[in-house]
């Protein structure tokens, strides 16, 4: 057990323990489990405690090809998962788009708002006069009760099948800098020209995250791969980690969100 904590960082070692126990569930049960929505960090630690190998598989799905937030399946060898096990509803918001302007900050706040976790919601797919989102199933009645403004703007929710999803392509801004080291605030410093002092503000108010967990730590020191969000600057991605300079500094590739 201490071997495959080694693996990961002290803060996913409880998600560790829950992906565990999923597995013993499958295996005691021997059914398939459905998880609630993981982020892509998430479903990596899940795909790589499970594995392709073994009496237990995993599945993910979020409702189209490309979805960023996925539920997991995991289930018996023998087991044939469809698109139906992973039991989601896809909503579109109906609204004065014509009049109004609505954005996915305010249909995360609204569907926050409501009492659920987030971990029952999957994207929110926004276009310029029309947004999506999906929900797991089971919350879907509930939602669609609570919900009937966004903001100060009266909306309702209508039932969409899957197939029907808007295309939500997700592009990076690639670009190659170096930093003095890989903590997080020097790396957001170089991400978003911004000083490294203010960063360091906004980390310790709580305005940052890594991997889609909030993290006050400037001293955080980041991966390849990372996923990292900065209050009012936008997302962007560790791409990869290029080896050090003749100075001793780091060059990474980063991208970001467009």
């Amino acid at each position: 057990m201490t071997e495959l904590y080694q693996h990961f960082r002290k803060e996913e070692h409880e998600f560790v323990d829950a992906v565990l126990e999923w597995q013993g569930q499958v295996l005691n049960q021997y059914s398939p489990k459905l998880t609630d929505f993981l982020d892509p960090r998430e479903q990596d630690i899940v795909h790589t405690i499970i594995g392709s190998e073994g009496d237990v598989k995993v599945s993910f799905f979020g409702g189209y090809e490309g979805a960023e937030r996925k539920r997991a399946l995991l289930f018996p060898s023998y087991y044939e998962p469809s698109e139906e096990d992973y039991e989601l509803e896809l909503f579109e918001v109906k609204y004065a788009s014509k009049f109004v302007t609505l954005e996915h900050r305010h249909v995360l706040g609204t569907l926050m708002s409501v009492g659920l976790r987030r971990s029952k919601y999957g994207d929110i797919i926004a276009g310029e006069e029309r947004i999506q989102f999906i929900v797991a199933r089971e919350m879907s009645s509930f939602v669609k009760m609570n919900i009937s403004k966004m903001g100060k703007t009266s909306v309702s929710l209508q039932t969409k099948p899957l197939n029907s999803v808007m295309d939500n392509k997700e592009e990076l801004e690639l670009k190659e800098t170096t930093v003095s080291s890989l903590r997080l605030d020097a790396v957001l410093s170089s991400i978003h020209n911004i000083s490294r002092q203010k960063v360091q503000t906004l980390i310790n108010g709580g305005h940052a995250k890594v991997n889609w967990k909030t993290l006050e730590q400037p001293s955080f020191e980041c991966n390849e791969g990372d996923t990292l969000s900065l209050k009012g600057h936008g997302r962007a991605r560790v791409v990869s980690i290029n080896g050090k300079t003749k100075k001793e500094k780091w060059r990474i590739t980063v991208g970001k969100l467009k």
